[in-house]
């Protein structure tokens, strides 16, 4: 058979199983090497150079003033939009756990990407009429609420009016779902150019709902001729209404395609053609924009994906890429790349962490999952780069920045004074991994000098900055490194093989200590003092094993703890590497951690320099 030919498997809408052959060049397939290794939370995987990952909400029930407000700890589903110089993030909310009420929708806003605001609701919590049941259901509705469900969150007109979206679901008990067709509605508001927000209204209502038994008008209700132009032009495109067929009436003349398949995104190929992309990597094409699509979708040959988001585009410099988790579970996040939109020939890594999940709920699942990214039309971020949101463990809302073009490649390396380099240009080559409670930030040192900081406060999670350099079998690197103190807080120091493997660790512990990983145990390196500068080089041979380790003109002698055959990066990170989840970890997690909301005593570290060489 030829190589171009896959027998690949249909999924139908009953469920069926049909076989049949497809040319694999006319669709979404994988044609790389790389897979994940699910024991690790970086799945072993290359970073992709520059990415920034923040986590710009932090759900707080002990502290709500810290967080939304509310004390909700079930935030998910985030979208983005980016429209009046500013990026638009919606996220819906539930107050424990998934398809539990009361539920809403909240925005935040950023100018520049990283610094955000706080969660303002655009969609309130929803009172369900009493009496109200579902087809099938004996549980009859009483004092409920409604649980939002939404796939599709903005929408800028041709006149440049951006309307935000959410859909009011019913879930009568934990295991219902609000995107069975059977929920209220769908509704809208404009977000307006002085940033707030217009009045809400149902832009669609489902069967056997209408203005007499909800509490919004309807669209047509609005005495602004332009914003009823802009709805009646969103439900006038297909490829809009595809993103509304999961919450809306399995019927309705509305939807292209009447098919139980969830999460649509979509993009355009070079020849005008439409790729849609499905949870599970379902994959079809439509030829007309959208209108109508081939009777089933295909699952994209050796793409690896489960019942989670993928996200697709076309990226700045014109090549297209896919965003999504590369396994049967929720991470890790990686992203491959497409010169024609439909060979992927790579998967690097985005987000390769799990923050703890600080509270159990419903359906939670661990890791950073439900990406999405600015769909076609919704605005362009000057900064030329890709951006995307995803929750993490369905329970905090990140955001992260992806350098186009991507790679992993580094082919100079680092020479970096921190001092001396442009303001904003400082990270353009490193990665982090940056928290409400534990910042990777550009930041004044005690010497009053500018210095990449890691400040931690956060008792479950660290900071982490990591930078590519050319792959080496020899490597010189020098740093300079001011503790902020020496009585709290850990600094780890790693150098890594391609696939994150350390070999060398050094470490500022909380006892004013400075150490290195020996095997078992470890060796004292020297102890240092609060707001006092460590120059520290290191010569590391990966053949041989050995690395000399010097600190402040004192140099020692050590063994690599763990052998590499060469080394690409070095990882900064402000407490010990997190093993949990595994892979056979069970996957609902029912308890919450002890103190959840609370801060630990801060610790920062600051790094003035790094640099890297052969020798």
């Amino acid at each position: 058979m030829s190589i171009l030919k896959n027998y690949i498997v249909l999924l139908s809408l009953t469920g069926g199983v049909y076989t049949t052959a497809v040319q694999a060049q006319d669709t979404v397939h994988y044609t790389g090497n790389t897979v994940v290794n699910v024991d690790y939370h970086d799945g072993r995987l290359s970073p992709a150079v520059g990415v920034h990952s923040q986590q710009i909400f932090r759900a707080n029930r002990e502290h709500p003033e810290l967080a939304d407000g509310f004390g909700f700890t079930y935030n998910h589903a985030p979208m983005l939009a980016y429209w009046n110089n500013s990026f638009y993030l919606e996220y819906l909310s539930d107050k424990i756990g998934e398809s539990v009420p009361p539920g809403q929708t909240l925005v935040m806003t950023s100018k520049d990407g990283n610094t955000w605001s706080k969660p303002v609701v655009v969609f309130p919590q929803y009172k369900i009429p009493d009496g109200t049941t579902k087809e099938g259901q004996k549980v009859v509705a009483k004092d409920l609420y409604s649980v939002m469900h939404q796939r599709m969150g903005f929408y800028r007109s041709k006149s440049n009016r951006l309307l935000i979206l959410g859909f009011y679901g019913i879930c009568l008990d934990v295991h219902d779902d609000p995107n069975d067709g059977l929920g209220i509605g769908r509704v809208v508001r404009e977000v307006l150019p002085n940033g707030k927000y217009g009045p809400i209204y149902f832009i669609h209502y489902n069967p056997k709902w209408n203005e007499s038994n909800t509490s919004y008008p309807l669209y047509k209700r609005s005495k602004d001729k332009g914003f009823v132009q802009a709805c009646d032009e969103l439900m006038a495109n297909p490829l809009m209404m595809m993103q509304w067929v999961e919450e809306t009436d399995r019927k309705d003349p509305l939807i292209p395609l009447h098919k139980d398949y969830k999460a649509f995104n979509f993009y355009h190929l070079p020849d005008g053609r439409v790729v849609g992309l499905w949870k599970n990597a379902l994959t079809a094409i439509s030829k007309d924009n959208g209108k109508t699509w081939p009777d089933n979708a295909v699952r994209a040959p050796r793409f690896v994906n489960s019942n989670a988001k993928i996200w697709g585009q076309r990226t700045p410099d014109g090549r297209y890429a896919t965003v999504y988790n590369p396994s049967e579970f929720r991470w890790p996040l990686g992203i491959s790349v497409s010169q024609d939109g439909l060979n992927y020939t790579n998967i690097l890594l985005v987000n390769g962490e799990i923050s703890s999940m600080r509270y159990g709920g419903n359906y939670k699942s661990y890791g950073p999952q439900y990406t999405r990214g600015i769909i076609e039309g919704n605005g362009t971020p000057p900064d030329g780069k890709l951006w995307v949101t995803y929750s993490m463990n369905k329970e905090d809302i990140w955001v992260s920045s992806i350098p186009v073009p991507v790679t992993d490649v580094v082919t100079e390396n680092a020479d970096e004074d921190f001092s001396k380099m442009p303001a904003g240009k400082e990270l353009d080559k490193w990665n982090t991994y940056s928290l409400q409670w534990a910042s990777v930030t550009m930041e004044k040192a005690p010497d009053g000098g500018k210095a990449l900081m890691l400040k931690d406060w956060d008792r479950f999670d660290y900071a982490k900055a990591e930078r590519v350099f050319p792959e080496a079998k020899r490597l010189s690197a020098e740093f300079t490194i001011i503790p902020g103190q020496n009585n709290t807080g850990q600094l780890d120091i790693e150098f890594l093989d391609p696939k994150g493997q350390p070999a060398v660790r050094l470490t500022f512990d909380s006892t004013g200590v400075l150490k290195t990983k020996a095997g078992y145990r470890y060796k004292t390196l020297a102890k240092y003092e609060a707001n006092q500068p460590y120059t520290i080089k290191l010569k590391l041979n990966a053949d041989t094993r050995f690395c000399t380790i010097e600190v402040n003109g004192k140099a020692t002698n050590n063994l690599f703890f763990a052998p590499v055959n060469t080394l690409k990066r070095v990882m900064f990170r402000t407490g010990d590497m997190k093993h949990f989840p595994d892979a056979d970890t069970p996957t609902d997690q029912d308890f919450d951690l002890k103190n959840p909301g609370e801060p630990v005593k801060p610790a920062a570290f600051y790094i003035k320099s790094f640099k890297t060489g052969k020798y």
